[in-house]
């Protein structure tokens, strides 16, 4: 499994998105791993997916958790508290509650690959100061 952000999904799923292609080509053994968000992340890219394409696309994203390729992380409490915490941290990026919900995944599950076409996991640490595996 690998955590995934909103970009992908919405790249995926959009094919006039700049990132489609991109999306398509990662890395070998990326595309047998089963994807999973956070609900800011799915709520994220539903609404972006709606100004694009509308219903169809919302449809297309809901089939990507139908078809069992897109689980979602249920969020704890203390995610939820370290969420708060993270966003305090990089307020002067600053960190959307969609990030600080997959960093907080990411520690929770200490798995630090995320999908993303997002640069600013490059500068966001787990805790203990981990670097993220970043997958483009």
């Amino acid at each position: 499994m690998i955590l995934t952000d909103t970009g992908p999904l919405v790249a995926l799923i959009d094919a006039r998105d700049d990132a489609h292609e991109r999306v398509h080509a990662v890395p070998n053994g990326l595309h047998d791993l089963q994807m999973v968000t956070t609900w800011p992340c799915f709520t994220e890219a539903m609404y972006l997916v709606d100004r694009v394409g509308g219903y169809r696309l919302q449809m297309a994203l809901w089939q990507l958790r139908a078809d069992g390729l897109l689980n979602i992380h249920e969020i704890a409490n203390g995610e939820a508290d370290r969420m708060r915490t993270l966003m305090t941290i990089y307020r002067d990026i600053p960190m959307d509650l969609a990030d600080a919900s997959l960093v907080a995944a990411a520690e929770a599950r200490a798995d630090l690959r995320i999908f993303t076409i997002d640069r600013h996991f490059y500068a966001y640490r787990a805790d203990g100061g981990r670097a993220f595996d970043v997958v483009q």
